[in-house]
């Protein structure tokens, strides 16, 4: 293999190797010990983990990963796979495209591993995450600066990491949108995967997020902070689909308390039932690859909750997962990686 082959690496979040409780509980602790995910202290973590979460919401989300797994195994994986093959073809013999994932297999310390072990000059690192968050690029760069400094040859390496307003990624998005004729539907839901507020604010500590007025423009400093490049995402994608601004909301998803990045989505879209909005389409731009997040709590949960609160009809967009115009995007990305 020549050694001027560039490996390109993407990196999802990760998933269960099947939806059992024991594999569950595997990633499960994984996943929460990440001190990016809860950053308290070490060993209030560990007690928090693995004596309280872990031990109760296992079986309960085991319940939740069966009703997400197909014949082919979990959508996130499997996915993600037709993406690094597509992204393969599409990019040529001039780059190895691997897949990894933070938590769980494929384990990206082993594929960094092999890159290693196979003599790679340089190396792309991909994070699958569109809005930079510690919790979610923050780790998994972590982990490969973590990796690679053990290496006796350390090659040339380059980070994507993040493409909130990628040209590619946006259209991307706003093709899938108007694929359900969003001019239909009464109102539409910009939702993100909720974070602490204490993560937001560590991105900025020079500026309060209390008072920060991101949901209106993008400030000078919020580069990395994930609630302002979230609202920079859909004012790009509300812009090319010709929407007012009544016409569409933003919300954070997923919460765990209630010192989270608000307005959150389940009470936003309660709200909007209870002031006569009948019909939704519900969007996640803070995912590319469908998943228990997208398929089951927005597609089934939120649906089942904005029914019930009132409303008559709510669509959830599928993400972009392998769709042609989302390869050329990353493609895109890759090439204008410069070495």
């Amino acid at each position: 293999m020549s050694i001027q082959k560039t490996a390109v690496v993407l990196i999802n979040v990760g998933t269960p190797d099947s939806y059992k409780v024991n594999d569950v509980r595997r990633y499960l602790s994984q996943f929460l010990n990440d001190p990016r995910i809860i950053d308290i202290p070490w060993l209030q973590r560990k007690l928090l983990v693995n004596l309280i979460i872990v031990p109760f919401r296992a079986p309960k989300s085991s319940k939740l990963y069966r009703m997400l797994w197909t014949d082919k195994g979990s959508p996130l994986l499997y996915v993600s796979q037709s993406v690094a093959g597509k992204l393969q073809v599409s990019l040529g013999e001039g780059y190895t495209v691997f897949l990894a994932m933070r938590y769980g297999n494929p384990d990206l310390r082993k594929v960094l591993k092999e890159i290693s072990q196979n003599g790679y000059s340089r190396v792309i690192i991909v994070p699958l995450f569109p809005q930079y968050a510690s919790s979610s690029t923050g780790t998994a760069i972590g982990m490969v600066m973590d990796q690679v400094k053990r290496w006796n040859i350390i090659p040339e390496i380059r980070f994507v990491n993040q493409f909130y307003d990628h040209p590619g990624f946006i259209d991307s998005f706003v093709k899938r949108i108007n694929s359900y004729d969003p001019g239909s539907y009464d109102h539409i839901v910009f939702s993100y995967h909720g974070l602490p507020i204490s993560h937001i604010a560590k991105s900025h500590p020079e500026s309060d997020c209390a008072t920060c007025r991101c949901d209106l423009e993008f400030p000078s400093y919020g580069t990395y902070c994930y609630r302002a490049t979230s609202y920079e995402t859909t004012r790009l994608i509300v812009d090319k689909l010709g929407l007012e601004k009544e016409k569409w909301s933003v919300g954070f998803q997923s919460r765990l308390s209630d010192k989270w990045i608000k307005p959150f989505t389940d009470e936003l879209l309660i709200r909007k039932a209870k002031k006569g909005v009948r019909k939704i389409l519900l969007v996640a731009p803070a995912f590319v690859t469908d998943c228990l997040e997208t398929t089951i709590e927005l597609g089934q949960e939120y649906k089942e909750l904005f029914i019930k609160s009132g409303g008559t009809h709510l669509d959830y967009v599928e993400s972009l997962n392998d769709m042609p115009e989302w390869i050329d995007a990353l493609d895109d990305m890759i090439t204008d990686c410069k070495f």
